[in-house]
This record gives structure tokens, sequence and C-alpha cells, in this order.
């Protein structure tokens, strides 16, 4: 019996409030939603800074007590995110406000989980690391204050960790996870130093060019149920719209924000970017860089990122993404060349006398340039990786099936292999 094809997709967004200082309304927002315990999640480089302060004053003075929980981990393992969890658990909240990066945002999402369904880790990790099952109800309320340009977190259903026993990242996926409001102040980017806005800037790029180019949601197999149509349903039309525009924005404004800190309008304009991205690839979901990337992340070596104040190697997501995309568009380009190459215009590529042989070569040529400009490694060989790293790679990339699945052209061992071995080198 042959399976029928979806027929339907779902849009689903945080609520968004946009502006310079929107970040001073949040105890307005927490008495709107009716808490009176709320839990402050953030890192520990962040326990000083103007944002978490500025929350904990207006928290305080919508008269609530906020609780600070500072010790979420800068690219979150299983463990961090357990730390997180056993606090919430204990501190017994009724609502969450998370400051920072994907990271925070992440880390808040996981432990509002397991704090409001407790359950063995696993249950709700994606298949085939964890078991994959549905959250069984609404969340308390969460709000997202990003302070990275790059990963949209706050309009997403979806939390990314390291699981250490793998060496891989994984997560979870569900509607519920996604944060009731995200608060997007560009007052809260000014001191992020050029390489953390160049990679979170590419994270920003890599959703909209992957949720534009993902296999279209209509080629997916129906769901049982309703309730079983994933989070990353594929690319569709509402989603385009906001993938299109994120693309076009941040092609214009990463480089003057990565390379000067006083471009406050750049800085902004990639903020709003990544929150349109988020919700474009937050509907579509992403698909082999981002498969490829966490195996990257998971099995780093040696190497430290420029401006990230970590005592650990670590390759940033947004770089582990972006490093792997100029091959991946090689490769998906011959599935809707037309597609690839309508997004390249948007960001600026010349398009005009452009065949649809030359679709992989125009996108990837522009994303190794953008690559080179804003300084980032040649390649995963500048990273640590080498051709023997290789199958460990691979290895850890297949369980990534929420991602591969949705991706335009199937993805093999094979391919994903021939992928690493072609992106050890860009340029």
């Amino acid at each position: 019996m042959t399976t029928p094809s979806e027929t339907a997709f779902t849009i689903d967004t945080s609520s968004i409030k946009y502006g310079v200082g929107v970040t001073r309304e949040v105890g307005y927002e927490i008495n709107r939603m009716g808490v009176k315990r709320v839990m402050v999640i953030t890192d520990p480089k962040l326990t000083d800074s103007a944002p978490v302060a500025t929350v904990m004053e207006s928290i305080r003075a919508a008269g609530v007590d906020p609780v600070l929980f500072d010790q979420v981990s800068v690219e979150p393992t299983d463990i961090s995110m357990k730390q997180a969890i056993a606090f919430a658990t204990a501190g017994n909240f009724d609502g969450y406000v998370a400051v920072g990066g994907g990271s925070s945002i992440d880390t808040a999402k996981t432990a509002n989980l397991y704090a409001t369904y407790p359950a063995n880790f696993l249950v709700y990790v994606n298949a085939p690391i964890g078991e994959g099952r549905l959250v069984p109800g609404p969340l308390k309320p969460l709000i997202a204050i990003p302070t990275t340009t790059g990963t949209g977190s706050e309009t997403t259903g979806v939390a990314i960790f390291d699981f250490l026993e793998m060496k891989a990242k994984t997560g979870i996926a569900d509607r519920v996870l996604r944060p009731d409001m995200g608060l997007i102040d560009p007052e809260n980017t000014r001191n992020l130093p050029g390489m953390v806005v160049a990679c979170s800037g590419f994270d920003v790029l890599s959703h909209a060019l992957e949720s534009f180019t993902a296999l279209p949601f209509d080629q997916r197999s129906a769901p049982e149920h309703p309730g079983a149509r994933p989070s990353y349903q594929g690319s569709n039309p509402i989603s385009d719209i906001w993938a299109l525009k994120a693309a076009e924005m941040g092609a214009k404004y990463i480089v003057r924000a990565a390379q000067d800190p006083t471009d406050h309008e750049a800085r902004g304009q990639m903020l709003l970017a990544a929150t349109y991205a988020g919700i474009g690839f937050g509907n579509a979901g992403c698909h082999v860089p981002h498969g490829m990337s966490y195996a990257v992340s998971g099995m780093v070596k040696e190497f430290v990122a420029e401006g990230y104040p970590v005592n650990h190697p670590l390759v940033p997501h947004g770089m582990s993404v972006i490093l792997n995309a100029p091959a991946v568009f090689r490769f998906t380009a011959p599935t809707n060349p037309q597609r690839h190459l309508q997004i390249a215009g948007v960001m600026g590529a010349d398009i005009a006398d452009a065949t649809d042989e030359d679709a992989g070569e125009v996108l990837s040529g522009l994303l190794s340039k953008l690559i080179q400009t804003l300084g980032l490694p040649n390649g995963l060989g500048a990273v640590g990786y080498e051709p023997d790293d290789v199958t460990d790679l691979t290895t850890g990339t297949m369980p990534q099936q929420r991602v591969l699945r949705i991706s335009p052209r199937p993805v093999t061992d094979s391919d994903i292999r021939q992928l690493f071995l072609d992106s050890l080198r860009i340029w």
C-alpha cells in the first residue's frame, strides 16, 4: 500500500517584540502572563552584564522576585542541561526568562520541559539517540531575550545539546518548546566580538538557505495523526517568505556587523534577520549542513575560535555549519537549480546569465567569498580535522535523521563521507 503524501503544513511562532530597550519590558510581560516565581537562565559570562541586570531590575520592579541560574554552558551538554533541570525542578517555578544566545534559550526550553513533565532524560530526546516522545501538554511561560545575532532560538521549538557519550549533538524538537515571547533588543548585541557576530550571522544565513532549499512539505509522507506532524516540515510557501528576507538581510549586513561594533544599524538588522530566519526554519527545518555540523562541533579536538571566552576546544555552531555549506549546496542544487539561484540572487549574486548547471557553484561561491571576507577558517582541515576523521564524522552525522530526512536530495553514508572530504578545504 502506498503511503499518502503530506497535504498540510503548520506555521507556529513566538510573539515577537522588537526595538531598542524592550528588555526593560520583561517585568510587564511576566506580570501579564501571571508568573509569580520566575527562573532567569543565563551563562556565567553574562552574570554581571547589562542585559541580565536590566532583566532582574525589571522583574523586581514588577513585584516578582527572580531567581538567577547562571551556569549555562556555551554549547550545552546533556550534563549541563541536567544541572538546569535539577535547579528548575527544585525551584518549583511557574515561569522562565532566558537571557543569552541559543545556549541559554535552549537550556531554558529543556529545563521548562523536564520540570513540568519529569522523565528520564532520553525520553524526549530525538530518535534514534533518544525515544523521541511527544511532549504530553503545554509548558510554563518562557520569555527569550537573545544577546547574539544568529540562532533564532527565540522562535523555534528545538533545543540542541552535545550528547557527550556519543560525542555528537542531538536535541529535542516539539512545538510546545517554543518560547511564548521573544524580546529582540539591539542594545543587547553591542559588545559582541566580531568573530562571534560572524559565526552567529552565518548561522542566520544557513538557516535561511537550508529552509528555503529543504524538501518541499508535500513530498513528505503524511503523519499518522495531526499531533505527529514534525516541527521540521520541509519548505513551504510561508516559510519561504521569511527565509528569503532573512537571506537578503543577512548577506547585506553580516560583514558590517562583524567588522564594526559601532554599526548599530547592522547589528540590529542581523538580530532581526535571525528572528526572520527562525520563523522560516522553525517550521520548514534545516537539513544537511546542520546535520553535519553536529558531528563537527561534537568531535572537536584542540581548536578554539577567537572571541569565545571558553577554556575548552570549541568550533562555534555557526562556524561548524557554514564550513560544510558550500559543498552541500553544490550537492543539492541539481534538485531545484532555480530555487538555489533565486536565494543566491537575493543575497547579491549576479544570476542574470546563470544556467541551471551553474546554480551550485553560484551559491557555493557566494558563501565561500563571505567566509573568506570574514576571516573564518578555510574548511574543516583548518579547525583540526583530517581525512582519517571522516569516518567518525560520518558516523556522528547519520543519526541526525530529524534534519537529514528533509534534505532535498537523499543522503547516504557515502554521500556524507564525500561531503566531509569536500569540506576539508573550501578554496
